[in-house]
C-alpha cells in the first residue's frame, strides 16, 4: 500500500504480536514461501519509500494464505529474497494484490519477472460495480466488515526496528485482502464475470507496463511545436535525464524539472556557461559530470541528420466528433454502467467516445471482448439509429428501434 511519507514523533516499541511473525532470516522466509506454494492463493502487499529516490526502496513485504500470515523485513541483514521470487513465479498460486502496479513494479525490478498469475482486487471491484478506483479501505468496509486503522499510513518504513503496531498495521493489509478476494471472486463467478477480470489482468502481466523507455520520455512532456530539430533536442535531453536519474537514483524532477528541460531543448546550450543560464540549473551542476552528460546529449542531437529526427505527435486525423453525439454516447455509457454494475471508466474513456462518435467502426477497446457486449454494441446501435434514449421515471431507458 502507499505509505511513503515519514512521520514525526516516537514509534511504539510494544512487544510484537506472536500471531504475526516478523520474518528476518533467510531460513524463515524459505520455510514460509514453501508453505505458501501449497496454497490456492496468496495475498501480497509491500511498504516502500520513494520520495527521494528514482528506484523504490523496498522496506516490508506482507504475505498471507489461508493458513499463514507473516510480515517480512525486506531490509533485514543477510536476508535472501530468492524464495519469494520463486513463490511469485509459481503459476499454481494466484497472487492477490490491491492496486497492484507499484507492488508489481518492485517485484519486476527485484526478480526480473512479473508475478503470475495476478488478481488485482481494485480492478475486480470495478468490474463488480464498486465504482472507479475503489480504495482498499472502502472494500474492507463493504466486503470484510472492518474499519482500517490509519495510524501508520505515513510511517517511515525504512526506520528500524519496526514497531509492534507497524507490524500489525502492515499485516492487516493482507489479512483483510483474503476476505475481499473471496467475496469478489464468488460474486464475479456468480455473475459470469471472472473472464472479464482475467482479460483486464493481461496488461498487468506485461513487463512493458512498468518499464519506462528513455527514448520515448519526451512524448510525456507534450511539446507544442512541430519543429523536428527542437523535438530532437528534447528527445535527447529527456532520455539523458531518465538514464541519469536511474544512475544516481533520484527522482527525475529533482534532477531537472520538466520546464527546465523544455528550455534547454529550445536554447541548445553548447557549454557549461550557457547551460547554467537555464532556469533551475546551478553552475556546479553545469560544470559537473551530470552537466557534461547533458551537453553531450544535446551535441549529439544537433549532429543528427534530418531523417533521424522525431516527428511531432500527430493529432488523430479524420472527421470531428459531434458534441451532441458524444453527449448521447455518454448517456448510453452511464445507462449500461448502471445496468451491468460496472465502473464507466472501465468500459470507455473520453477519447474512445470521441472516436466512436467520429468514426464508423474505430479500433478501440470498447468494441472488443466483453466491453463490446456490455457497451460497444449499444453505442453502434445508437449511431445507426437502432437505439433511442428515453426516460422511465427516474432512470434512463434504452429503446430498440425497428428498421
Amino acid at each position: 500500500m502507499n505509505r511513503r511519507t515519514p512521520a514525526s514523533g516516537s514509534q511504539d516499541r510494544a512487544t510484537p504480536d506472536p500471531a504475526i511473525p516478523l520474518i528476518t532470516t533467510s531460513a524463515e522466509l524459505a520455510a514460509l514461501c514453501e508453505r505458501l506454494r501449497g496454497e490456492e492463493f496468496v495475498t501480497v502487499d509491500t511498504e516502500f519509500m520513494r520520495e527521494r529516490t528514482y528506484w523504490p526502496e523496498l522496506c516490508v513485504i506482507q504475505l498471507a494464505g489461508d493458513n499463514d500470515l507473516a510480515v517480512v523485513d525486506a531490509q533485514a541483514e543477510g536476508l535472501d529474497l530468492a524464495p519469494l521470487g520463486e513463490l511469485l513465479a509459481d503459476e499454481r498460486v494466484v497472487k492477490v494484490f490491491h492496486a497492484a502496479r507499484q507492488d508489481v513494479e518492485i517485484f519486476l525490478l527485484k526478480f526480473g519477472a512479473v508475478p503470475k498469475p495476478i488478481f488485482d482486487t481494485q480492478v475486480a471491484a470495478m468490474v463488480a460495480g464498486f465504482g472507479d478506483q475503489v480504495s482498499y479501505d472502502g472494500l474492507c468496509r463493504s466486503l470484510a466488515n472492518v474499519q482500517i486503522d490509519k495510524a501508520h499510513r505515513f510511517s517511515d518504513w525504512s526506520a528500524r526496528p519496526l514497531s509492534a503496531s507497524q507490524v500489525s498495521y502492515a499485516a492487516a493489509d493482507v489479512t483483510h485482502l483474503r476476505a475481499i478476494y473471496r467475496a469478489l471472486t464468488e460474486r464475479l463467478q456468480r455473475e459470469g464475470r471472472l473472464a472479464w477480470v482475467a482479460e483486464e489482468m493481461g496488461a498487468l502481466a506485461e513487463p512493458g507496463t512498468y518499464l519506462a523507455d528513455p527514448e520515448t520520455m519526451w512524448e510525456r512532456l507534450k511539446p507544442r511545436t512541430t519543429n523536428r530539430r527542437y523535438l530532437g533536442m528534447l528527445r535527447a535531453a529527456a532520455a539523458w535525464r531518465e538514464r541519469e536519474a536511474q544512475r544516481i537514483n533520484i527522482p527525475r524532477q529533482r534532477l531537472v524539472k520538466d520546464e527546465t528541460l523544455l528550455e534547454i531543448a529550445a536554447t541548445a546550450p553548447e557549454d557549461a556557461i550557457a547551460l547554467s543560464r537555464a532556469r533551475g540549473i546551478s553552475e556546479n551542476f553545469a560544470r559537473g559530470k551530470s552537466g557534461a552528460g547533458l551537453l553531450a546529449a544535446i551535441a549529439a542531437a544537433k549532429a543528427l541528420p534530418d531523417a533521424e529526427l522525431p516527428e511531432a505527435q500527430k493529432e488523430r486525423a479524420g472527421p470531428v466528433a459531434s458534441p451532441a453525439l458524444v453527449a448521447l454516447l455518454k448517456v448510453v455509457l452511464a445507462a449500461k454502467s448502471e445496468e451491468h454494475h460496472v465502473a464507466p471508466k472501465l468500459l470507455a474513456n473520453s477519447e474512445e467516445l470521441d472516436r466512436l462518435a467520429a468514426e464508423a467502426n474505430p479500433d478501440v477497446p470498447s468494441l472488443h471482448g466483453w466491453r463490446r457486449e456490455v457497451f460497444g454494441n449499444a453505442a453502434l446501435d445508437l449511431k445507426s439509429g437502432r437505439l433511442a434514449v428515453g426516460v422511465d421515471g427516474r432512470k434512463i431507458k434504452l429503446i430498440g428501434v425497428g428498421d
